[in-house]
């Protein structure tokens, strides 16, 4: 009786530090992406970058876009804000848009294109990393 009185002590010490060691290897778990690759990302997601820089997707500034099925004499245009931190460096925020320029921003030696964004509350970003000039 008594080990299995202290295996129980035992257990419940150790779980909740396994819990927060699981949680802070989830919590820094980003996508790392590569150069020259498509890639979606959700309103609040992060991502790594090949050079050690950190994209955030933060929101949807406005969407003026033509909805699905109409006919508009403008397509219209989105407004997408995103933060870049290079490696070591304060954050630099910027915004893509849909239909008007700048489509694209440079980071640092690269440059991110918006390719597309899908629509509903909080949509997702079709993006790329394009390197070179």
């Amino acid at each position: 009786m008594r080990n299995i009185v202290s295996s129980s002590i035992t257990l419940s010490a150790l779980l909740p530090l396994s819990l927060a060691a699981c949680a802070s290897v989830a919590g820094s778990n980003e996508t790392a992406i590569s150069d020259g690759v498509d890639f979606r990302m959700q309103v609040g997601q992060a991502v790594t970058l090949a050079d050690r820089s950190r994209l955030r997707y933060l929101r949807v500034v406005n969407d003026s876009r033509c909805p699905p099925g109409v006919h508009c004499v403008w397509a219209g245009d989105a407004i997408v804000a995103f933060e870049w931190s290079p490696s070591g460096e304060a954050a630099q925020g910027f915004e893509l848009h849909t239909g008007l320029e700048p489509r694209s921003h440079a980071i640092g030696a690269r440059r991110l294109v918006l390719k597309s964004l899908e629509r509903g509350p909080d949509p997702a970003a079709n993006l790329r990393v394009e390197t070179g000039p």
